[in-house]
């Protein structure tokens, strides 16, 4: 086992088999396992023994291989090793030899190329850095083992050629006795095929000769193609590198030049109203709205509160009766009571949803192929193949946000309305959790199609989407628990593509409204932006700001969103948010990520700090309480990769259900197509019900044209009514919205959809 190891065989270079081995005079040949590997012939008296116990190697670059009989052949290394062999067959031994000669040749290479291995480290250039070194020791790898691949077969052709003759010369034997003349006859045609193919096996290696001499002169220029490819990309990374600084320099420039004075900054602030958000930007700002940040990004800083408010309710510093109050006992009353509203609905027998849908097949389609032709133009006006799609529809996508219903739950139980508005905030945050891996676009809902969530067994609500318009695509949604609160919405999605990445601005105002205390609430939503439309692997961000807003107390919660950037060192998708009272007074400070919890703390005391140096203003810092969590992120299904990335909820919505109306969008035939993975078919599905619904609309079209005098309704959606949701001025923004007008619930348990369209 001292002798030096050749490098590693490629596969197949290895040979494994049971032979026999002379001992000595009393127990004569012994049955030993034999192993034959880099240039080594091993023995062993088990296979077991193996990975322990090594009987005896010799190194074929020294040995002498002959033959004795037909089943015997000798071994050895010049008298100091020597193994009389043999094996149980004529062919087993000569399969054997056949192994050893192949190895010893290609130990005998592998033994020269070590002496001479000193010559080739000067070769590569010194100066071409460690990637182009390792790149020129690859491809020099690589000649190496083609070089070796065609000397094995050299030795092959001289093994063919030293047989074939051998073979000959006993045929030209055979011809000289007197035979038959059939005999003689197939004699000759072994003798011409065993001609023909030592020719043939001479001209394959003088094929492979060909090649590597081919290989060889144009090595050098593989090498200066790859150092040059090196050098470009290393370049490249270089410049990109100083442009991003140069960028993130001159931004902060830019907004240190152009901060208004706090005078004018904060009427700005107040005129936000209750729906501010990012949501509503024009396209000059969304141009702007996804720079790198600033490490700043956080307007104000926490500090843990001094002891004495840990151990005191008194009015400390201004600070009201309310905050002083005794913050652990009005929290732990309001997450103690929570567990208990499952109870009563664990003893009515709870339908077993579905954890699995079909595995996503893999289809390859080039995003870019398609994309390229849509810069700047409406996305939901742009038909798309399914390969991009997920399989649920933007109605039920909508109706993910109650993925964290209980947080409203909490939110209804609770005494305050401050600690209820940090319920709220979070609820408002968790509904972006279930978008971090979530690249597919949902189905765009056809016109008049709706979607249904009864979850009263389980969490106490029933929710109802219904797609009121469709260009501009605009769905309704109504959510009513038994659990003390309402929410409400429609969503309109404003979506461009810029180039580099795609941009989807949600319109519109959300309201929950909690029925015993009669607290109102509104808030809009941030902007979602999917980057790396052009290469790289796709990835969701949210930005923007929220303003949560109490309509019948005035609190607010403000929460911003931070943009990721590659220069901050702040957490990714972080989210930071304060609770203030009517008077402007800070009760509580939110903190986290949209993807995993939030936290909340409450404030005991506030101060202005010293003036940021990129800005020029004040942080304000806040001494509070040790932080609580609000709400963290369930974990995904087991296999959600395979499966859209899709939550335990998400999975459940398209799920098959008796009783819903036939405008649902579990009925869709082209989204169940793509969910049981015949994608061909869902594509020509969902053409045909693109193409029925604009014969419908043409259809509308002439209705209204031949209307003398269309209402005011009808011209607005092309005469089409929705059949669940009616147009109505809101009493809290003044907004036109849609909202619900009944009727849905009884007609599902009287089974009464005669008045639904057949839009499938």
């Amino acid at each position: 086992m001292s002798e030096p190891k050749a490098p590693a065989p490629a596969p197949g270079d290895t040979y494994k088999g049971w032979l026999f081995k002379w001992t000595n005079y009393i127990k004569g040949y012994q049955r030993r396992w034999f192993v034959l590997s880099n240039g080594l012939l091993s023995y062993y008296r088990t296979q077991a023994e193996m990975g322990h116990t090594c009987r005896g190697t010799i190194n074929l670059a020294t040995a002498n291989i002959a033959v004795e009989d037909s089943c015997n052949f000798v071994i050895s290394n010049g008298g100091a090793q020597t193994y009389h062999l043999k094996a149980s067959s004529e062919v087993e031994r000569q399969r054997w030899i056949t192994a050893l000669e192949l190895a010893k040749a290609k130990a005998v290479r592998m033994q020269a190329e070590s002496d001479d291995s000193g010559d080739d480290c000067p070769t590569s250039p010194t100066a071409s850095g460690q990637g182009g070194t390792s790149r020129n020791s690859e491809v020099q790898s690589t000649l190496r083992t083609l070089g070796s691949k065609v000397e094995d077969l050299s030795t092959c052709n001289d093994l063919i050629a030293k047989h074939g003759s051998a073979l000959q010369r006993s045929l030209s034997e055979l011809e000289g006795v007197k035979l038959g003349g059939e005999t003689g006859d197939k004699i000759r045609q072994v003798t011409e095929r065993a001609t023909l193919f030592r020719i043939t096996s001479n001209a394959m290696i003088n094929a492979c000769r060909d090649f590597l001499a081919l290989a060889q002169a144009h090595s050098k220029r593989w090498q200066k193609a790859l150092q040059a490819e090196r050098e470009q990309r290393v370049r490249l990374e270089e410049t990109l590198e100083q442009l991003a600084k140069q960028h993130n320099h001159l931004e902060r420039a830019f907004r240190g030049a152009t901060v208004l004075p706090s005078s004018q900054s904060k009427p700005a602030a107040d005129s936000k109203g209750s729906g501010s958000g990012k949501g509503d930007v024009s396209d000059e700002d969304d141009e702007n709205e996804f720079f790198d940040a600033m490490e700043d990004v956080q307007e104000f800083i926490t500090v843990p509160a001094d002891p004495k408010y840990h151990r005191s309710g008194s009015n400390v510093s201004g600070i009201s009766s309310e905050i002083g109050m005794d913050d652990q006992s009005l929290d732990e009353q309001s997450l103690a009571s929570n567990p208990e509203s499952p109870q009563p609905q664990e003893l009515e027998p709870v339908k077993k949803r579905r954890t699995r849908i079909p595995d996503k097949p893999n289809y390859s389609l080039n995003l870019w192929s398609i994309m390229k032709n849509c810069i700047g133009k409406e996305l939901s006006k742009i038909p798309m193949p399914v390969n991009f799609n997920e399989p649920i529809s933007m109605l039920q996508r909508l109706s993910e946000d109650l993925e964290y219903s209980e947080l409203l739950d909490k939110a209804a139980k609770c005494q305050s309305s401050l600690e209820q508005l940090c319920y709220v905030a979070a609820f408002t945050v968790s509904s972006y959790s279930t978008t971090v891996h979530r690249t597919g676009k949902p189905f765009n809902p056809l016109l008049g199609e709706t979607f249904e969530l009864d979850r009263i067994q389980e969490s106490g609500y029933r929710s109802l989407c219904e797609q009121v318009s469709h260009h501009p695509p605009a769905a309704a949604h109504h959510v009513i628990s038994e659990r003390g609160w309402t929410l409400r919405q429609e969503i309109a999605l404003a979506s461009k593509f810029r180039g580099k990445y795609l941009s989807i601005m949600p319109l519109g105002t959300i309201h929950c409204i909690f029925e015993k205390s009669n607290n109102h609430y509104t808030w809009k939503k941030v902007t979602t932006t999917v980057h790396n439309i052009i290469v790289g692997k796709l990835w969701i961000d949210q930005s923007g700001e929220i303003d949560v807003v109490n309509h019948k107390t005035g609190d607010r919660c403000h929460l911003k969103f931070a943009p990721y950037s590659y220069f901050s060192r702040d957490v990714a998708r972080k989210v930071t948010g304060v609770v203030t009272d009517k008077e402007g007074k800070a009760h509580y400070v939110l903190s986290g990520t949209w993807d995993e919890k939030m936290e909340f703390s409450r404030v005991m005391q506030s101060s202005r700090g010293g003036e940021n140096g990129t800005e020029g203003r004040q942080k304000t810092v806040y001494q509070t309480l040790k932080a609580r969590e609000l709400w963290r992120k369930n974990p995904l299904p087991e296999g959600a990769e395979t499966m859209y990335y899709f939550s335990s909820l998400a999975l459940t919505l398209n799920e098959s259900e008796d009783g819903v109306a036939p405008t649902d969008s579990r009925l869709r035939p082209d989204q169940r197509l793509m969910e049981q993975g015949r994608w061909e078919e869902a594509n020509a599905e969902k053409q045909r019900l693109e193409e029925k619904q604009r014969s419908v609309r043409r259809e509308r079209e002439r209705e209204a044209a031949r209307t003398t005098n269309p209402t005011e309704e009808g011209t607005h959606q092309d005469n089409y009514k929705p059949l669940w949701f009616e147009r109505c001025d809101d009493p809290v923004s003044g907004e036109a919205t849609f909202t619900y007008s009944g009727g849905y619930w009884e007609a599902k348990d009287q089974c009464s959809w005669e008045q639904c369209p057949d839009i499938f």
